[in-house]
């Protein structure tokens, strides 16, 4: 059970408010806990005292980093029912899905612990020629000072984690604001990390709407802004002045059956289920346009058609449930217009496209036009698109009319096809016989095109939260 209200945290400490947030049951609708809110002058405490926290993080040791880092993989795991359930109400994850991501937040703080006491720099020749004869360069990396993080709905835990614990790692202070719709998952976080001897001000997780957290976005003394979330980043990085940002901004990822894939089929399908329906659809790099050799687009059609129907759908606390509640009405409805007007311009929907609130049915479709925004912008619920390719050359221009790069995938026995996917496909990433929405917490995740800039993963994130400092040594004369 959740409790029935949550604090949130001011320079590593809980506090509470007048004013509070209700946070409701995504499946029932039900209040479901209530969250304090901070108000301007906590917002401002928050920023001073991460600036004041900069030189005791800076000071506070590799091996000090990484003992906070695996006290919070030892908590996560003692705690993982109490985060999968928070996840599963709060998000309306279903219960599998919510436990998975909890093993990913400890896998994420697991993979930073390690990373914390291994940031090094290299020693550079420079006795390049005569008059160089004696010099010496030498290379560390050290703290960019305070960042600030904007996370979404969708990945409460996993996604906070992601720029939380590479910051904790690199010895930078944070101030963090969790979805509004989401934040139970970072509060506990913040609860563990109160836990710890991090230096005072190392982090504060602010409970703010979008309209009061401009401090965040545009204060010059925060030196990086991470958001993860919709195409308002583009505003936000505008705004921002001169700091560093890294945005992830969402896609519509694509996936290839190539024509050697017939014998494999419902191994195929399998996973292309998995990747368009898990967590009804709401992950940036769900699969979203399908896009099979046409020597097996029925076989395929028909096999994808049969496994969808036979999704369970429901109240996201059943083990056997695999489709749950859109995070809102506002969502579903939004994705049930864009299918509709799919329909009309000429689609025909081969199963589901019915709507009950926040529940949408697994939807697929085939013949939507190439300019539907079914087809051209970031679904972001249970729907998938089919279509055929004759040439492996219209599977690659497929791919790529799109706006978005964020990942795709690709099924085939080919390796030539495969080295065309990596060469050709314009994507931060390619999934050679597996879906787009793989993802592992190590690897460099980030999207080109209206996907973003910037790449996640532990390392590739203290990479940006660090700065390069040279010393340039002559030896005595």
């Amino acid at each position: 059970m959740l409790n029935k209200t949550y604090p949130y945290y001011l320079a590593n400490r809980p506090q509470t408010s007048k004013t509070m947030l209700d946070v409701r049951d995504k499946y029932s609708g039900k209040l479901a806990t209530r969250v304090a809110v901070p108000d301007a002058k906590a917002t401002e405490k928050a920023i001073a005292a991460a600036v004041k926290a900069a030189a005791p993080m800076r000071e506070f040791k590799p091996w000090a980093r990484q003992a906070v880092l695996q006290h919070c993989v030892a908590r996560f795991s003692e705690r993982r029912d109490e985060l999968a359930e928070a996840l599963c109400i709060e998000a309306g994850k279903p219960i599998r899905d919510a436990a998975g991501e909890v093993t990913r937040l400890i896998e994420t703080f697991r993979i930073a612990a390690e990373e914390a006491v291994r940031i090094n720099g290299e020693t550079i020749n420079l006795e390049l020629a005569s008059r160089l004869d004696g010099y010496h360069g030498y290379t560390k990396r050290v703290p960019l000072g305070p960042v600030s993080f904007i996370t979404p709905f969708n990945f409460p835990l996993n996604l906070v984690a992601h720029k939380v614990a590479p910051a904790i790692a690199a010895g930078c202070p944070f101030v963090l604001k969790p979805a509004e719709k989401t934040p139970i998952g970072a509060l506990i976080i913040g609860e563990v990390l109160a836990e710890t001897d991090l230096p005072k001000g190392a982090f504060s997780i602010l409970t703010l709407d979008g309209a009061h957290a401009a401090p965040l976005v545009e204060d010059e003394r925060f030196k990086l802004l991470s958001f993860t979330g919709g195409q308002i980043g583009w505003d936000l990085k505008a705004r921002a002045g001169r700091k560093k940002v890294v945005l992830e901004l969402g896609g519509n990822a694509a996936c290839i059956v190539d024509a050697d894939q017939g014998p494999k089929l419902d191994k195929v399908v399998e996973r292309l289920v998995f990747g368009a329906f898990y967590q009804s659809g709401q992950s940036c790099i769900g699969v979203q346009r399908i896009y099979a050799h046409a020597d097996i687009y029925d076989a395929l059609k028909r096999k994808l058609v049969a496994a969808t129907r036979k999704l369970k759908a429901g109240d996201p606390k059943d083990r056997n449930v695999f489709l749950g509640p859109m995070i809102d009405e506002a969502a579903a409805e939004r994705l049930h217009g864009w299918i509709l007007e799919a329909k009309k311009a000429g689609g025909k929907i081969l199963c589901g496209g019915k709507r009950n609130g926040n529940m949408l049915d697994a939807t697929l479709m085939e013949g939507v036009p190439k300019d539907a925004k079914a087809s051209r912008q970031e679904a972001f619920g249970p729907f998938a698109l089919l279509a055929s390719y004759r040439k492996f050359d219209e599977a690659i221009a497929m791919v790529n009319d799109s706006d978005y790069g964020l990942q795709a995938g690709i099924f085939t026995d080919s390796l030539e096809h495969a080295m065309r996917a990596w060469n050709e496909l314009e994507q931060g990433g390619v999934v050679v016989n597996d879906i787009p929405s793989f993802r592992v917490d190590n690897m460099p995740y980030g999207g080109i095109k209206l996907s973003g800039l910037g790449r996640e993963g532990i390392r590739y994130a203290i990479e940006d939260m660090t700065e390069l400092r040279l010393m340039v040594m002559r030896e005595s004369a």
